[in-house]
């Protein structure tokens, strides 16, 4: 019994100097990007990372739930055009507005989480030419807080799944 007492204070003793660490030592700025090379010209790939409703063509993260609902304001394409999603409690609700197009090179979005948590983001799609093919990279920044900075291990891990399952997707529309 007292070895085991000793394993659990040991282990509640890590847990805080994790904590304590992660808090002074992580940035509060977060950045996450992935790439994908996708045999496919740019003009093909822009119509799935170019618009919103392209984009949700192959978005893992609205994917994660059969009932969300996502209600457009605009075409989606243009600056100014964003939808609402709204699904349960795996996807949350929120908003995504596009704050910047640059036709088949870039779109950049401001996100706006209500739903389990109240936060901003912004996301970018960069295409450019990579060989016969062309390069996306998908990219996030966002501010982290107290408890956020102790979860970015677990965040870096979740953001390369998700990130990679729907380049991933984006690759396979994109080449058909």
């Amino acid at each position: 019994m007292k070895t085991l007492l000793k394993i659990i204070g040991i282990i509640i003793l890590l847990i805080i100097v994790y904590a304590v660490i992660a808090i002074l030592t992580f940035s509060k700025d977060y950045h996450y990007e992935k790439s994908v090379v996708i045999n496919a010209p740019k003009e093909k790939v822009w119509q799935y990372v170019g618009s919103l409703k392209g984009y949700n063509a192959w978005d893992p993260f609205s994917k994660s739930d059969k009932n969300i609902v996502i209600t457009y304001s605009g075409e989606g394409d243009k600056v100014g055009d964003s939808y609402h999603w709204k699904g349960d409690k795996n996807v949350g609700e929120g908003e995504q507005s596009i704050a910047e197009i640059v036709p088949n090179e870039k779109m950049a979005t401001h996100l706006h989480f209500i739903q389990p948590f109240e936060g901003t983001a912004k996301a970018a799609f960069i295409v450019t030419p990579e060989g016969n093919g062309t390069k996306v990279t998908w990219m996030i920044d966002n501010e982290l807080n107290t408890m956020m900075k102790i979860m970015k291990p677990m965040m870096d891990h979740n953001m390369d799944k998700m990130f990679g399952q729907g380049l991933g997707d984006l690759k396979k529309l994109s080449e058909k």
